[in-house]
């Protein structure tokens, strides 16, 4: 018997059979990671129009004038593409189920590009996200205190991937 010197047939197909595992094995990885990172970007992206609703919902009047009255907004349409003095639910405490479904005055539409379609009880087209809120007046001190709530989804589902919840305290401060 002499030996020869070179790789047999059985050798270069267990190699070329560990290098097809390893190339599929490394696809996936790379599939789970793209699907990881779209999930993440619509996570923030959602996160950012929860807190640029919670900002324009904090931006309302809330507090005492100066005979130490209290007022509050309760008239401007926040789920309107252009703020509107009136016409809207302002800062009034919103009814139950309004962060789980689309109620007209709570929720608005927004597109791809971050820009607010309108509100109402049904999805407008072009809407890639839903922002709903809900104000409530905490049960310690109900005419001076109002949490406000802002959920933000998108329109397909997807398994929880591009929703945010941010919830804030409102207090009036006597003058």
């Amino acid at each position: 018997m002499r030996s020869e010197d070179g790789f047999s047939l059985v050798e270069a197909v267990v190699a070329a059979g560990l290098m097809a595992g390893a190339l599929a094995s490394l696809g996936q990885m790379f599939a789970v990671s793209v699907a990881n990172g779209r999930s993440a970007r619509a996570g923030s992206y959602a996160t950012v129009l929860a807190q640029q609703k919670m900002e324009q919902l904090r931006g309302l009047t809330w507090g005492f004038d100066t005979l130490g009255v209290p007022i509050s907004d309760t008239s401007t349409d926040t789920a309107a593409p252009d703020e509107a003095p009136a016409g809207g639910t302002g800062l009034s405490p919103s009814p139950s189920g309004t962060l789980t479904s689309d109620m007209d005055g709570w929720v608005d539409y927004v597109d791809a590009s971050g820009n607010v379609l309108g509100g109402g009880a049904s999805s407008l087209p072009g809407a890639v996200y839903v922002r709903r809120w809900a104000i409530e007046p905490l049960p310690s001190s109900p005419a001076d205190t109002i949490a406000i709530h802002v959920f933000v989804t998108t329109t397909a589902i997807r398994d929880g991937a591009g929703e945010s919840l941010l919830t804030s305290i409102r207090t009036r401060k006597a003058p």
